[in-house]
């Protein structure tokens, strides 16, 4: 006969609750080794590329178009944030759409071909090595072409097209074609005297429209088309609720779409119309945000943990951001050092306050949750074993967000007002509270090395048996 637990017991205490929204976390997803990979050089990059703004905070207090400015840029944005996105789509698509992941293999392969692609390519720009750049920029488009061809064939395996995977591969899409872009500029401009032709065309565009253009999307297509798409199944995940109006969410995915392929065009023109596709954009997240209440709202946890907090922080940054987004695509806007900081301002707080925000909040759902299912799944009903939330100190975690966020507005209004001292201050919190999250995170992957197991009282073993 078989026993059943009571509430009380603690091996049931220590298993994290099983819901059909949970449940496929471990079902479908792929071995704990693989996005940690990614995961670990990701957060490598990020304490590298915020020790380097410390030391050097002028590339942030000045104009962006200066070798330091793009190296660190393209550290923050290839080495942190595609590292966990890519990680990250790999842990959660296959979970999302209740499908397997094509091969592992193949993403252990395409890790090789990033990690030299993005290290070089910083590591060229900080030289203002051209060649070099387009060299390592073709080792990483490989590693981002077997990205694309793995996820989109997870993508084939799909049993329900829903809008999640419509985000997904949109921002497939949109990767591949901005990788394209800044493949082609950096080829033309390291090989003009062979590729007369190419070169000639890619110099028909004013080099700062490019860059923006190029910066777009990566950003929005890659990035925040992903944080939508992916937020609809897991903050239903993590507040015990379900998306509420499907139409709605996806009219915000096809907006989203529609106004970075208008906006890529028009910011490469430098058209006065790149306005009214902004404003489109704008009307998407309008649309996100408005689900997002929606779904919170219907949630059966009342209580939010800080995780999820810190997440719905940066959601709220989307509103300041396209704010500006909507003054820097104003017609005639005045060219001085005001409006050139503030587009400084947009991209970092896009990059930092909105995208690497939101990640480092569900970074603290996800790693746990790796790194719970690797090392106590097993042991279940043999030994006693932590919690989720046993896992890292959630009061260390509050205090990374306070500090977090003093460093970004302290940075932000630095930033347009170009104080290199007040700028080294905000980046200097900043570093402070990724010093606090890599504690974090380092105390969770030491369980892999140091289960934490203990034995069953004697009462929970005798149950277990009978």
């Amino acid at each position: 006969m078989e026993a059943t637990l009571p509430k009380s017991a603690t091996v049931n205490r220590a298993v994290p609750r099983v819901t059909p929204q949970t449940q496929p976390f471990g079902a479908t997803a792929p071995s704990s080794t693989l996005p940690l990979l990614f995961t670990i050089t990701g957060l490598l990059a990020l304490f590298l590329g915020a020790g380097w703004i410390v030391v050097q905070p002028d590339i942030l207090a000045m104009y962006h178009y200066s070798p330091a400015a793009i190296a660190a840029t393209h550290l923050f944005v290839l080495g942190w944030l595609c590292s966990i996105v890519m990680g990250a789509m790999y842990q959660l698509v296959p979970v999302a759409l209740e499908t397997k992941l094509f091969s592992e293999r193949l993403a252990q392969i395409q890790f090789a071909f990033h990690l030299i692609g993005f290290v070089g390519m910083v590591w060229a720009f900080s030289v203002w090595n051209p060649k070099s750049v387009a060299l390592f920029g073709a080792v990483l488009a490989v590693g981002v072409a077997l990205f694309i061809y793995n996820i989109a064939r997870t993508l084939l395996r799909v049993p329900k097209w829903n809008v999640i995977a419509t985000s997904v591969a949109s921002a497939i899409g949109w990767v591949l074609l901005a990788v394209a872009a800044g493949l082609v500029v950096a080829v033309a401009k390291s090989y003009s005297e062979s590729l007369p032709t190419l070169a000639g065309w890619v110099f028909r565009f004013d080099p700062i429209g490019a860059m923006h253009a190029h910066a777009h999307l990566g950003a929005i297509g890659f990035f925040l088309i992903l944080i939508v798409g992916v937020s609809y199944k897991l903050i239903p995940m993590f507040t015990l609720s379900e998306l509420q109006n499907p139409r709605r969410a996806a009219w915000s995915v096809i907006l989203l779409n529609t106004g970075l392929a208008g906006s890529f065009v028009t910011i490469l023109l430098r058209s006065p119309w790149k306005l009214a596709f902004t404003l489109v954009v704008i009307a998407a997240l309008v649309l996100y945000a408005l689900e997002l209440r929606a779904i919170l709202r219907a949630r059966k946890r009342a209580a939010m943990d800080w995780g999820v907090r810190g997440f719905l922080t940066a959601v709220s940054f989307m509103f300041p951001l396209s704010i500006i987004a909507a003054v820097l695509s104003w017609p005639g806007l005045p060219v001085n050092t005001y409006t050139m900081q503030l587009e400084n301002v947009y991209g970092f707080l896009g990059l930092v306050g909105v995208v690497s925000f939101a990640i480092i909040g569900m970074l603290y759902k996800i790693i746990p949750f790796i790194v719970w299912f690797g090392t106590y799944s097993h042991h279940i009903g043999r030994a006693q074993v932590p919690s989720l939330a046993e896992l890292y100190s959630a009061r260390l975690q509050i205090i990374s967000y306070w500090i977090f966020l003093a460093g970004l507005l302290t940075t932000l209004l630095a930033m347009e007002f170009s104080n290199v001292v007040a700028v080294r201050c905000g980046t200097g919190l900043l570093a402070a509270s990724l010093a606090v999250f890599g504690f974090n995170v380092a105390t969770m992957l030491r369980h892999f090395v140091r289960p934490q197991l203990k034995p069953l009282p004697k009462t929970s073993v005798n149950r277990a048996i009978l």
